[in-house]
């Protein structure tokens, strides 16, 4: 790699870096610096096929600060030929080093190359957002590199860069709107689930003056007409299962049938059931769905002293075992020395079934 002083007017963006094509980037907070000091830091460039200029491969934004810095001096310098301060022919001073910049000359490689060592140096300098992470990554498995290599890189693990490449399924208008931070990580991450004419219909809302795009956990039931149920609450195996959908980040799945849900995860509760009974255990019981198992009204006991065990079953599939225990007044019979029976009727709620949800 060559470093060279090259001029501003011999240098171009070139289209694999990250900032081509997109209006001038904010250079506010490095221009006291560029104007104090000039460029320091040296920019990536490599040879553009023109004799003698060069695509700036990543620098863009210590480019438009300098070039900026050398329109203002050039300004000044023809307002102060025109009040006499400087006469003709002259120059201001370190002008010629102002409309330089140091650059580091790669050779003249692929386009992959060119476009990860942009990424890499912008990442290093300024957050890129993910959507922009997005199209660099798409660039570089056109270009045959794999999520393995990406991952490699930039230090990223595989999940990650697999995440921000999930955001290719989303339509464009929904992906300028996480750009542009109008609409959060969150619910990105469940329009994900989304086929594209329920995207089409949320961005439809989200667009319309009087309707409401839902979002967050309204977005999940929206998505999922009612009660959204996550697959890790499953209690049987779901490897290969159909009628599952999941987020393209691969962190959340859910099942789209509930009915072919709450038919296995019955089936399983059943299981469970019979096992504890066979080993040992004086009773199971079955909290129903719109119930719930308040644990301040039993007290803990062993298997030994006839203590049971309590299935929290809710709405959203998810299931507790609760074991070993008694209610409080079986508790202080047992206390007593008194007999208790085998049969316990299920917890009753504070609160009715409805008023739970």
């Amino acid at each position: 790699m060559e470093l060279q002083f090259i001029e501003l007017e011999r240098l171009s963006v070139s289209k694999a870096n990250m900032r081509y094509a997109r209006k001038a980037p904010d250079v506010t907070d490095i221009l006291p610096s560029v104007r104090k000091r000039g460029g320091i830091v040296p920019i990536l460039v490599r040879p553009n096929g023109e004799e003698g200029h060069y695509e700036i491969v990543a620098g863009a934004r210590r480019f438009h600060a300098a070039s900026q810095v050398a329109d203002e001096r050039s300004a000044a310098s023809e307002k102060a030929r025109e009040t006499g301060e400087i006469g003709e022919g002259s120059d201001a001073p370190d002008s010629e080093t102002s409309d330089c910049l140091p650059c580091a000359i790669l050779s003249d490689s692929d386009d992959a190359d060119a476009i990860e060592a942009s990424l890499i140096e912008n990442v290093a300098r300024r957050d890129a957002d993910e959507v922009t992470q997005w199209e660099t990554f798409t660039r570089l498995v056109k270009e045959g590199r794999s999520v393995a290599d990406i991952a490699a890189t930039f230090g990223l693990p595989e999940a990650g860069v697999k995440r921000v490449l999930a955001l290719g399924n989303l339509l464009p208008r929904i992906r300028r709107l996480y750009r542009d931070e109008q609409i959060d990580a969150a619910t990105v991450r469940h329009l994900t689930m989304a086929s594209k004419e329920q995207q089409k219909a949320w961005a439809a809302l989200f667009d319309g003056e009087d309707s409401y795009a839902p979002r967050g956990h309204q977005l999940k039931s929206w998505l999922f007409g009612g009660q959204s149920i996550p697959t890790s609450h499953a209690l049987f195996d779901t490897e290969g299962m159909k009628g599952i959908v999941a987020d393209l980040f691969g962190e959340e799945a859910y099942f789209s049938d509930a009915d072919a849900f709450w038919a296995l995860q019955d089936a399983a509760i059943e299981a469970r059931r019979q096992a504890y009974l066979e080993e040992g255990w004086s009773d199971v019981m079955i909290v129903p769905r719109n119930e719930h198992f308040a644990s301040w009204d039993y007290e803990k006991t062993t298997k030994r002293k006839g203590g049971r065990i309590y299935v929290d079953v809710r709405a959203n599939g998810e299931v507790t075992f609760h074991e070993g225990y008694l209610t409080r007044l079986e508790a202080r019979r047992l206390e007593k020395g008194e007999a208790i029976t085998s049969e316990a009727k299920p917890p009753r709620p504070e609160i009715t079934g409805p008023l739970q949800c």
